[in-house]
């Protein structure tokens, strides 16, 4: 169903003039999953297909507010003034070029970044890292199926205003918890349907929506499909939330827990394959609780390398806000049967149904990196028959802590660069390159005085 709503939304360059187009965004992810660019008039999208499009290598060496520090400092291989701050070349990819119905006139196409002299993909690319890993399981003749599912808060404030104010006197949209509540949602339905008409539009289909427990907490999942598409309308569905909201005089955060007394947003990941007949690889009939070796398996790889990959999964010093807490956000190396305190749960009751879900992700998470991270570790698992743990049948919350797992930016980087698997998917510059961005989220932090503190210190010490 996905590939055929796709199939009618998806342009081709010959048609976007006709189609109304007068601008065509061609971007690419960064480290931190955002999309970056260059709009072009449409009468010269011609020219970037043929040639390409150049963009600083910056947009993957600056921190998350585009500080320039590391660069000048020249602490990266890839930028820094030691090689004149260099550009890549954006080359589209075709297949996802596609309106983007919320925006009048405007088509957008995804692109991959390559070496302006060599034409060679640029490593540190998520994009190219993603269709790295869906290679080497098309080559065990696996095909992997994703889904995930995003939540964010959305405040009745102005985003120009509300940055002017330091975020202060946020309004929530809701203002009493209302998982699955119907009436809440009805408030809001105009501004959600026209959302979900837009991302339709756009080639991206929401599965379902809802109100959450956390006041102006809301979620939408998308249909589950080929892991590359599911990272592109991930993507595209964070842009598209951000510009609708604005256009209605609100703000939508993705941080993985913007409140102090409201449970964090998390991006589940739904994950399955099917091998080269079509078959469903988790499915054995004959086990009874269905669950195929190689479910086992591929749950225990996911479970072993969390902690080394938290540094895609928790990427901020803010998703360790939820990462750490109880709210149902994961817990460890644990797993269990439809059971939302572990980290990996298993649900579905059919072949093509069954699959398990990753909780770790927060909504800050890169949808690229996680998909990476995950795939590779699911992989690693079965190719070495790892062995899966006893499930968890009660809290996960009340076993013992699990001190393998990272608590800062600071910890995952060291776990990070020790991982053999992270060895295997990234060259060393690139595993460096990932731990100074980490190491400086973590530094920038431990550097600033905050309420917190002043709260908790100023006049009792």
């Amino acid at each position: 169903m996905a590939d055929t709503m796709i199939d009618d939304v998806r342009l081709a360059p010959d048609e976007l003039e006709a189609a109304g187009i007068r601008t065509v965004i061609v971007a690419t992810p960064d480290l931190q999953g955002r999309l970056v660019g260059r709009r072009i008039p449409v009468e010269g999208f011609g020219r970037v297909v043929e040639n390409g499009v150049d963009i600083c290598t910056c947009a993957w060496s600056w921190d998350i507010e585009q500080g320039l520090e590391l660069i000048d400092a020249n602490r990266f291989a890839l930028c820094g003034m030691h090689n004149g701050v260099p550009d890549v070349t954006l080359i589209p990819d075709l297949d996802t070029l596609r309106p983007a119905a919320w925006l009048e006139g405007v088509a957008i196409c995804l692109a991959d970044p390559v070496d302006v002299r060599s034409h060679e993909p640029q490593a540190i690319s998520p994009r190219v890292l993603l269709k790295q890993e869906l290679a080497r399981l098309r080559e065990r003749g696996l095909t992997p199926l994703a889904g995930t599912e995003l939540e964010f808060y959305l405040f009745r404030n102005d985003p120009r205003e509300l940055r002017r104010s330091g975020f202060r006197d946020l309004d929530p949209t809701t203002l009493t918890p209302s998982d699955f509540m119907i009436h809440e949602g009805n408030l809001y339905e105009p501004f959600f349907q026209k959302l979900r008409s837009d991302l339709r539009a756009s080639g991206i289909l929401v599965e379902t929506a809802q109100s959450e427990w956390g006041l102006g907490q809301w979620e939408m999942t998308f249909e589950y499909g080929d892991p590359l598409e599911m990272a592109d309308r991930h993507a595209l569905y964070k842009l598209a939330v951000r510009d609708t909201a604005a256009r209605a005089g609100m703000s939508a955060t993705f941080m993985a827990r913007p409140l102090n007394d409201q449970p964090g947003s998390s991006c589940h990941v739904h994950l399955s394959f099917v091998d080269a007949q079509g078959t469903a690889v988790f499915w054995d009939e004959a086990a009874p609780d269905h669950l195929s070796p190689r479910m086992r398996s591929a749950i225990a790889g996911a479970l072993e390398h969390a902690p080394a990959l938290m540094a895609w999964y928790a990427p901020t010093v803010n998703a360790y806000r939820r990462s750490n807490s109880s709210d149902v956000a994961g817990s460890g190396r644990t797993w269990g049967f439809d059971n939302r305190t572990t980290t990996v749960r298993v649900v579905g009751h059919s072949p093509r149904a069954l699959r398990f879900e990753f909780r770790l992700p927060g909504a800050d998470t890169n949808p690229y990196l996680t998909l990476t991270g995950l795939l590779a570790s699911a992989r690693d698992g079965m190719d070495q028959d790892a062995v899966l743990a006893a499930p968890v049948t009660g809290s996960a919350y009340d076993l013992p802590g699990d001190g393998a797992m990272p608590g800062d930016p600071h910890q995952a980087s060291r776990l990070f660069g020790e991982s053999a698997l992270v060895r295997e998917l990234l060259d060393p510059s690139i595993i460096a390159h990932q731990q100074i961005l980490l190491e400086h989220e973590w530094a920038t932090f431990m550097s600033r005085v905050t309420d917190w503190d002043l709260q908790r210190y100023f006049d009792r010490i």
